[in-house]
């Protein structure tokens, strides 16, 4: 009978360290993407929320997997791919002259599908899109050297559905 009790036991704790082993390789916390929570007003909050309610399951391909800690201010797609903060400050490159005047190598303005841009690119291989001419300010981020062109298109309808054309406070 020792035997057999040994075996049982044995069996048991290798059962058990797969399902350890298992339970940490899958954590989400491994390869989940974060994003600092926006603080907007309670005007635009609600701008933020109602966007929420519209954006797409998918993004250029990419399935919505939302950052920590969730938020209706933030969303995101395939992980670090892409992630969209909505309620953001003004970045300071919206007013700069240099960029309006087209002399500024890393912030451009343009628009696409009717949602205008400022465009601006990081040295980590990140390209920021800051909306403009809308009464909450959104910005995604897209990671991994990733064609924005898609991106931008998809998110399109539910920017112009949820956060009206004007000027953010």
């Amino acid at each position: 009978m020792p035997v057999n009790s040994f075996r049982h036991r044995y069996t048991v704790l290798s059962a058990l360290a797969v399902l350890i082993t298992a339970a940490a390789g899958c954590s989400s916390a491994d390869d989940s993407a974060s994003a600092a929570v926006p603080s907007p007003d309670a005007k635009v909050t609600e701008l933020c929320q109602n966007l929420d309610e519209a954006l797409p399951a998918k993004v250029d391909g990419e399935s919505r997997d939302d950052p920590e800690p969730t938020s209706e201010l933030t969303a995101g797609w395939g992980g670090v791919a892409i992630i969209l903060r909505c309620g953001v400050e003004r970045p300071p490159k919206m007013t700069d002259p240099k960029v309006a005047n087209g002399n500024d190598a890393d912030a451009v303005p343009g628009g696409v599908n009717g949602v205008d841009w400022l465009m601006e690119t990081r040295g980590d291989d990140v390209q920021r899109f800051t909306t403009a001419n809308r009464e909450a300010y959104v910005e995604i981020e897209v990671a991994d050297g990733r064609d924005s062109t898609g991106v931008l298109i998809d998110l399109a309808p539910a920017l112009k559905e949820a956060i009206p054309e004007g000027i953010a406070s």
